[in-house]
């Protein structure tokens, strides 16, 4: 499938995310960089914000004692969220995105490991963070969005709206120590956690460098320019939406509508009209059921179907006439989309063919934290099915392969790949080969023209449709601390809608006394009840919802290890 999205300028090659900050404010000034709900209202904010702000933040960052640290922040996705990533990242220091839906446990467990001496958060954490301040002492400062009466009592509590007015007095007193402060693009400058509080969390530490090579080759690989419009949608810690959707498109010069809510995505997305997305396949899923649910309420079924086979006949010959005939349904959408980047998880083909018979091209990518994120992704007229696209310039790939066999480990090199994971040696001697490639753990091949294909996932990792990672082995440790569960494995089972439900396979201590004479049914209903109280320590996305009973002990290895791939 070919797509006639061009580009009607190029990006700037940034040298580094101050570089992007700066040229973008001088490029596209006071055009919207963001446009958000606040207050019952709609507020804008502009590139030339974004500089003004994080100037303002870094400076008194350096008169707080702030400058080149360790700073967590979470949260939902706002303008300030952004600022105070870049300000910290610009300052030499380190940022912390953490998961907003992570547990109490785990936010303390991350800030205590990354050593953080602040944590920025939004609203939605007021009240909240401040409790537990005992238990992270690293923390000499809590900087709130916007501040719950009750926290300003706390000394420690500094908002950003007073730090963003220290600034601006200090700057105009000639504070120049964060503006000419000389940045390290080798140093670790973001930490990014893939796990949870068990001895599988890793934290992957990512330079400017790292940021720099991959904001620009996503710049380049992707269709966008100063004319796209977005609704940021996914949330903002994970590296895929930081860097698609917050730093390479910014380079560009786009404007992006903050999604207030999950249940209110569809009608963002009518309202503001974007003519770009940027999704985990369980939107594009979404999007897909309630065009065809419309469709059947009308009984239009039948007269969509030929249509959509006259159009593919017709686009065979040059002849476009999709908005014509799909008009209505991408009018659902705003009426001005034309295309989505998707990465995260696979995307049906069925629903990429549809998706270009209604008028929008799903550009399939692949990524990992540990590379920025970005590999390879389908782009500008290189847009092939069930491919996730070619290279990235600054990187390369190689599948690591039997020489009779076709697919391998995929391995990285390039510019964007991670040193390794923070204060964890061990695991990242593991995670390179011999010769310096960072190795995915996933299964694929590279085709005669240099496109990637993702055939296989050879780590545990169970990825969920709406692209949350799910490491089996964190829930395995919760379910381990039960006594009357012996064994378990935790698998990803697909149900009658083809989504994915963790699903616990149990062997029970049978000698347990509690477990003692009762029937078969009995002792699912015990395991159960178990299982639902590990649930409320766990977050919603990492949830066990399905068992299954083993009878017997799972098949191991001669060291004692369950053999994964039997089950």
């Amino acid at each position: 499938m070919r797509s006639k999205l061009t580009r009607l300028k190029p990006q700037t090659i940034i040298n580094d995310l101050r570089h992007l900050v700066y040229s973008s404010a001088e490029e596209f000034g006071d055009k919207a960089l963001y446009i958000y709900k606040e207050d019952k209202g709609e507020k804008t904010f502009t590139y030339n914000d974004r500089l003004t702000y994080m100037n303002r933040l870094g400076t008194a960052f350096a008169e707080i004692g702030l400058l080149g640290k360790n700073v967590a922040v979470i949260g939902e996705t706002h303008p300030y969220y952004a600022v105070t990533y870049l300000t910290v990242v610009n300052g030499n220091g380190i940022i912390i995105p953490l998961d907003k839906e992570i547990t109490e446990d785990e936010i303390i467990n991350f800030i205590n490991i990354s050593e953080a001496s602040a944590i920025a958060y939004t609203e939605s954490f007021n009240k909240k963070l401040i409790k537990f301040a005992e238990k992270v002492p690293n923390v000499q400062y809590f900087i709130p969005f916007y501040p719950a009466t009750e926290d300003l009592t706390n000394p420690k509590v500094k908002p950003i709206g007073d730090l963003f007015e220290m600034g601006k007095i200090s700057l105009e007193h000639g504070n120049r120590k964060y503006l000419d402060i000389e940045l390290d693009m080798k140093k670790m400058c973001s930490l990014l956690f893939t796990s949870g509080t068990t001895g599988t969390s890793k934290g992957v530490m990512l330079s400017q460098h790292n940021l720099t090579s991959n904001t620009n080759d996503a710049c380049k690989a992707t269709p966008y320019d100063y004319t796209s419009t977005f609704v940021s949608v996914l949330p903002i810690h994970h590296s895929y939406e930081m860097l698609c959707s917050h730093l390479a498109t910014t380079n560009l010069g786009t404007t992006t509508f903050i999604n207030d809510s999950l249940k209110n995505v569809a009608k963002n997305i009518a309202s503001f009209k974007p003519n770009s997305l940027v999704l985990v396949p369980l939107f594009a899923e979404t999007m897909h059921k309630k065009i065809w649910s419309e469709i059947d309420k009308k009984g239009m079924r039948t007269k969509v179907e030929l249509a959509m086979k006259l159009c593919e006949g017709l686009l065979t010959m040059g002849i476009d006439l999709r908005k014509k005939l799909f008009g209505q349904i991408t009018d659902a959408f705003g009426g001005n989309l034309t295309s989505i980047i998707c990465g995260g998880a696979p995307v049906s083909p069925q629903i990429i063919k549809d998706f270009y018979l209604f008028g929008i091209i799903i550009l399939e990518g692949y990524g990992i934290t540990e590379c920025s994120p970005l590999v390879a992704v389908n782009g500008i007229n290189k847009n092939r099915m069930k491919s996730v696209g070619p290279i990235v310039e600054q990187c390369e790939v190689k599948i690591d392969k039997k020489p009779d066999e076709i697919t391998g480990e995929i391995c990285v090199k390039g510019e964007n790949v991670t040193s390794g994971y923070y204060k964890n040696e061990a695991a990242t001697i593991d995670a390179f080969t011999d010769d310096g490639w960072f190795r995915t753990g996933d299964i694929g091949y590279v085709d005669e023209d240099g496109f990637l294909y993702i055939t296989g996932r050879k780590k545990n990792i169970i990825i969920l449709s709406n692209g949350k990672n799910i490491y089996p082995e964190e829930i395995e440790e919760y379910l381990s601390r039960c006594p009357l569960i012996k064994e378990s494995i935790i698998v990803g089972r697909s149900n009658e809608n083809n989504d994915i439900v963790i699903t616990a396979i149990i062997h029970p201590d049978y000698e347990n006394e509690a477990l003692a004479g009762k029937s078969p049914e009995e002792i699912y209903d015990i395991i159960k009840s178990e299982v639902n109280e590990i649930n409320k320590k766990l977050p919603v996305f990492k949830q066990v919802r399905e068992i299954e009973i083993r009878e017997i002990e799972f098949e191991k290895t001669t060291s004692k290890k369950i053999k994964r791939y039997k089950i």
